[in-house]
């Protein structure tokens, strides 16, 4: 398969870059800037584009299978809209290559009826949370809706809080419901966004995941 990854220098994105490349896919990296990322593979094009400029997306992702969006806030005050206004050029770039399918990362808070959590936890402390980070989840918000909107074959994945500790290779998940769990390694956060791509039961859907 052919993927292409936004945010690919990140936490997750360089994850997922790694997996998919020992998996047999061939990867597109799109990069801001190449140095970043120190992966190198036979099977592996790195691509400079702004992620926001539809005209730069085209050419990244024309003739791709899949594109997965590892993309994220830089921090908890961020405004600068990242997933939403990366989301918007990429559909654009979507309509105009053809391309049907996408992958993306948003997060547990998202969710706001809180279902599949303990009712003391979307009580307590996803109230808090997501004020804390309300910068990030508006953003999330609005990047689900514009892929919601739009006629392409989307999955959107809900995380809890991200940790860099090794992969365990196993998480949990639940359709259109969050997962309840503290945490999920970046590890199995790529696994799962790999392992979405080509599953047809979660086109359309916004999945909860979380650690086993």
């Amino acid at each position: 398969m052919q993927l292409t990854v936004l945010g690919a220098t990140g936490g997750t994105g360089r994850l997922v870059v790694e997996q998919a490349l020992d998996a047999g896919h061939h990867v597109r990296a799109v990069v801001r800037d190449p140095a970043k990322l120190t992966v190198r593979h036979d099977r592996l094009a790195v691509l400079r584009a702004d992620v926001f400029a539809a005209v730069d997306l085209v050419p990244v992702i024309d003739g791709t299978d899949a594109v997965v969006s590892a993309l994220g806030a830089r921090g908890r005050k961020d405004t600068g809209q990242v997933c939403s206004r990366a989301v918007r050029a990429l559909l654009e770039a979507m309509e105009r290559t053809g391309v049907r399918r996408v992958v993306a990362v948003s997060a547990q808070p998202v969710l706001r009826s809180g279902a599949g959590e303990p009712f003391w936890f979307r009580t307590t402390v996803t109230p808090i949370v997501r004020a804390v980070y309300r910068n990030v989840y508006a953003d999330l918000e609005v990047m689900e809706r514009l892929l919601a909107g739009s006629d392409t074959d989307w999955t959107v994945l809900r995380p809890p809080y991200l940790t860099d500790k090794p992969g365990t290779g196993r998480y949990r998940t639940a359709l259109e419901e969050n997962v309840s769990g503290s945490s999920l390694t970046r590890a199995d956060l790529a696994k799962a966004l790999l392992d979405v791509v080509g599953d047809p039961g979660t086109v359309r859907h916004a999945i909860g995941v979380a650690g086993p």
